[in-house]
């Protein structure tokens, strides 16, 4: 496999995203509950795809092992041509933080820093901290930037505490971004705000994904949501059972 530090670099975009025959249980006790059972699907570059089925049917497995944030029992998890859910640990760690842009439903932001410093986080993680301090200027211009456009440029020096529900997702999704990632993976994004509000957040992912080509994988449970992708997956207990054109 190529240098993580190759795929991709700002010239090359990801193609495809691919779980072959994923399987998944967890265990319950001394009982091994299956959440995934043979599930195969592709993500094509710039599509904007929404994860859709009852609680417990898989969606957020399926969505934390494309991210890299588990692993499969089973079946593997392509990024080009490349496996890359057997990759050693600090690559996997690597190739999350470069390549992927997480927003959860419950934001998951810092309590004790700033909007601007939660934003900044994942190049703080990014690089060593004399590389970090020396590009600080050129970090926190980008932020700024990047804060601004999700209109949260007054809210720089606020704590999450200080923010409403709305204010925290645009964070979370300021932050998702700086890194500049290849794919966005979105929990629930809308799950925790009110209907007006998840409107907003999802005519901003849908301009980053008709705007600048961002790969989106979205998971949710309410079909409105959902349609505002291009693709719908329908999953039941632990299974794909349909795939549909968002109307």
């Amino acid at each position: 496999m190529p240098s993580i530090l190759q795929i991709p670099n700002s010239k090359t975009r990801v193609s495809y995203l691919r779980a072959l025959a994923i399987s998944r249980a967890y265990s319950k006790g001394q009982v091994k509950v299956p959440v995934l059972r043979g599930v195969d699907l592709c993500v094509g570059r710039g599509e904007f795809v929404s994860i859709v089925g009852k609680s417990g049917c898989g969606k957020s497995t399926l969505m934390h092992l494309f991210g890299l944030l588990d692993t499969p029992d089973t079946g593997e998890v392509r990024l080009e041509q490349n496996r890359i859910d057997d990759l050693p640990a600090a690559t996997r760690d690597e190739l999350r933080n470069r390549i992927f842009g997480f927003v959860f439903q419950f934001y998951h932001l810092l309590p004790e820093l700033t909007l601007l410093d939660n934003v900044l986080t994942p190049l703080m993680i990014r690089y060593s901290a004399w590389e970090y301090w020396r590009r600080r200027k050129e970090f926190r211009d980008q932020a700024c930037e990047i804060v601004k456009k999700m209109g949260l440029d007054h809210r720089l020096r606020h704590k999450p505490s200080e923010l409403s529900g709305g204010e925290m997702q645009r964070a979370a999704i300021a932050r998702a971004l700086i890194g500049q990632p290849e794919v966005l993976l979105a929990d629930e994004p809308t799950g925790n705000l009110d209907a007006v509000t998840g409107r907003e957040i999802m005519d901003m992912m849908a301009r980053l994904n008709e705007d600048e080509g961002l790969t989106i994988i979205m998971v949710t449970h309410d079909e409105s949501i959902a349609r505002q992708a291009n693709r719908i997956v329908r999953l039941t207990e632990g299974r794909i059972q349909g795939l549909e054109e968002a109307a």
